[in-house]
């Protein structure tokens, strides 16, 4: 089962506040809107001491997954699992409406994550059980509807086989002459 889709921002070769974006429904890593990479990234620069003075940085994105942290490392440091999960933006330069403007739409939150995702992983599970009774239902369905076939398909024929109608096909109890008829 997969993660919280969430992907972490964070200026490259530069200390910066770690900037975490979490996807909608059905949204991947791969597939963040243009405007919005924008935005992460001016926002990852502007709360970088060292970044935010300079010009010409990359930010750096990667699913929050692939992210590596173990005790060795410093305060604030990771790693990465796969480097080739590990995306790029370019920022020339800071610009200040779009950090203004995100500025103004801050508001900041302190959610209990660990009970979100356990929300998120009951409905996940909720969805995938529903599906597979879905499927389970089609499947005893189609199971029916080929056991209908095929004893429509065996006993086809039943009803020619009656009583009735051998002994009426029967040449036994026909006149003698019954030949004469077909000449």
């Amino acid at each position: 089962m997969e993660d919280l889709p969430i992907c972490r921002f964070h200026v490259d070769n530069l200390s910066s506040a770690h900037v975490y974006l979490r996807l909608r429904e059905g949204e991947t890593w791969d597939n963040i809107p243009q405007e919005l990479l924008v935005d992460c990234a001016q926002l990852t620069k502007a709360n970088s001491i060292d970044g935010n003075k300079k010009d010409n940085i990359t930010v750096i994105y990667t699913p929050w997954s692939n992210l590596l942290k173990d005790g060795s490392m410093a305060t604030g440091q990771v790693s990465f699992h796969s480097h080739k999960l590990v995306r790029k933006v370019f920022v020339p330069q800071r610009e200040n409406p779009i950090v203004n403007r995100l500025n103004k739409t801050k508001v900041e939150e302190f959610p209990d994550l660990r009970a979100e995702k356990e929300e998120y992983l009951k409905t996940q599970r909720n969805q995938e059980r529903k599906i597979r009774e879905e499927k389970k239902n089609r499947d005893k369905q189609e199971k029916r509807e080929r056991e209908q076939k095929k004893w429509q398909k065996d006993h086809a024929y039943d009803d020619l086989f009656s009583e009735e109608n051998l002994e009426a096909t029967s040449n036994q109890d026909r006149d003698p002459d019954f030949l004469d008829d077909f000449m």
